[in-house]
């Protein structure tokens, strides 16, 4: 018994020494029980809102590092919350007209350099292919790259599928009878960064990207404004998330775009996350792959193109919207379990009887589309199961002891709220589903009301670097529209135009750094 404890300490970074003491299995899990739960306890977003984000991915067992450098390990829960994501999204594209395709994941190296401005937008991030073989090596040291097998031409890891994409739509496109074509890929990309994080930045990570070419400007930019709009709608309505919609200064827009649309969001710690992008290509990747269709007068015109993406770095914005000091907290949209049932008893007589009353109401709520979980495992003590499950981020936890059940009755906790009530057991199925709504628009609410009160407008610089440094939030100052103007108040305050809103009044006013005349205002603010 002392090495088995000795060795499930060791496993959760503990050391325990009982060569002296000889305990019960019941004494074991009791000790077990409570290193987990205080375990718990994350560093306060108040005093480390990084070492927070770090901690929590790891209580709420949502993803790990991996011994390849700058890679993460998605773990079962964790992706089964991106798989929700990726299901309402897929949802969303279809229902627009999109249909999913795969493209490879190498990119020959001519390729990019066809698109001078979408090359040197990710020459530095580019992982490359040089070799096709690997050989022992004479000397018996391992396996080393056979010098031989070198390629003719240098393959890229896709870090962006639009110049593979494109090759491949000057053979799909003739006549203006094969536009529009509106193709989405789920797939991987690596763009090789040297300082990561977890889901907001990673050398490789998963996202969606949508390819379409159409007849004519119009219909083009109003497919990257659709969406956009559909992004838009999956952040707020499904994450909870509200966002601003907006385009990209010129200095901050995609790799080989003439437009990009945004969506921005604020974290708890007030710094922005772009958290989908949207790009109206124009005709740049026709004319680098000579792609073409003829008219209905039979002339030979350009197509014009879009682009759109977004990736696990949803992952990262769900975490810092809403998630508080004890764990995660999950919009019951995207909660892989949406309710989880605790049975508390001391008598297989008393599970008995409780798991028939709990078992009923799981079963209704699995008839209405609810995720249910009753969690009757006999290993773990209940107030361990209440900490997981909320480090989990369940919106909703049920609990029924003896008591309960003699008076029909069925303790309910909110995750969002941390609150509990008791209800009557036969309103139970009703009560849960209209709390889950209740939970859903309670975090957009709380988001919202924390994006507006950390929105500010100011004219003056002095004000802006002050303000941004020790109060972070969004800052709607004026900008005269150049890149010098842009790139000075980076390097001085490390803040970035996040966007300019669709929605921008039309407001003249000076610059608050140059003084030159401005014609609205932009989005300033730090961000991810």
């Amino acid at each position: 018994m002392n090495i088995v404890l000795h060795e499930a300490f060791q496993k959760m970074g503990e050391f325990l020494f009982c060569s002296h003491v000889i305990l019960s299995s019941m004494n074991c899990l009791f000790l077990l029980e409570t290193v987990r739960r205080n375990q718990m306890k994350l560093t306060k977003r108040s005093e480390d809102y990084s070492k927070w984000y770090n901690e929590l991915v790891g209580l709420a067992d949502l993803a790990e590092h991996s011994d390849v450098k700058g890679c993460m390990v998605i773990k079962p829960y964790g992706y089964a919350i991106w798989e929700k994501m990726k299901e309402e999204l897929d949802r969303m594209f279809k229902e627009t007209g999109h249909s999913n395709a795969y493209f490879p994941l190498f990119i020959p190296k001519s390729y990019l350099s066809k698109e001078a401005d979408h090359v040197e937008g990710f020459a530095k991030e580019c992982a490359v292919v040089t070799h096709y073989r690997l050989k022992n090596a004479e000397d018996g040291s391992g396996i080393v790259v056979d010098p031989s097998a070198k390629l003719e031409e240098e393959l890229i890891v896709r870090p962006t599928s639009e110049t593979i994409i494109w090759n491949s739509y000057k053979n799909w496109i003739q006549s203006y009878r094969d536009l529009p074509i509106l193709i989405n890929q789920w797939a991987n990309v690596v763009r090789w960064e040297m300082r990561t994080r977890i889901f907001l930045r990673t050398a490789e990570f998963l996202w969606q990207e949508g390819h379409t070419a159409h007849a004519t400007k119009d219909e083009a930019i109003a497919e990257a404004e659709q969406m956009l709009d559909v992004y838009a709608y999956f952040a707020e309505q499904f994450m909870a998330m509200p966002v601003v919609k907006g385009l990209k200064s010129e200095s901050e827009r995609f790799a080989g775009a003439l437009e990009t649309y945004c969506i921005e969001a604020m974290m708890q710690d007030g710094k922005a996350l772009q958290s989908g992008t949207s790009h109206f290509l124009g005709q740049n990747f026709a004319k680098a792959f000579d792609v073409k269709f003829a008219d209905k007068e039979g002339k030979l015109e350009y197509v014009w193109a879009t682009s759109w993406g977004v990736s696990t770095r949803l992952m990262g914005a769900l975490i810092m919207t809403h998630s508080d000091d004890e764990g995660l907290v999950l919009p019951p949209k995207l909660a892989p379990i949406q309710v989880v049932a605790v049975p508390i008893y001391k008598s297989p007589e008393e599970l008995a009887a409780i798991s028939e009353k709990i078992e009923a109401i799981g079963q209704e709520l699995k008839k209405r589309g609810i995720s249910f979980k009753y969690d009757n495992d006999d290993n773990r003590r209940p107030g361990w199961k209440f900490a997981e499950y909320e480090s989990k981020g369940v919106p909703v936890r049920l609990a029924m002891g003896p008591r309960d059940l003699q008076h029909s009755k069925l303790e309910v906790a909110r995750r969002d709220e941390k609150s509990k009530e008791v209800i009557d057991l036969d309103e139970a199925v009703g009560y849960i589903v209209g709390l889950l709504g209740e939970i859903q628009t309670n975090l957009f609410n709380r988001a919202q009301s924390f994006r507006i009160e950390n929105t500010h407008e100011v004219d003056s610089y002095e004000e802006f670097k002050t303000r941004v440094e020790k109060e972070g939030g969004f800052y709607l100052a004026h900008w005269d529209g150049t890149k010098e103007t842009e790139q000075k108040i980076k390097e001085e305050t490390k803040a970035t135009i996040r966007c300019i809103p669709l929605d921008q009044k039309e407001e003249k006013g000076i610059c608050m750094y140059s003084g030159k005349p401005s014609v609205g205002r932009v989005i300033f603010a730090k961000a991810y």
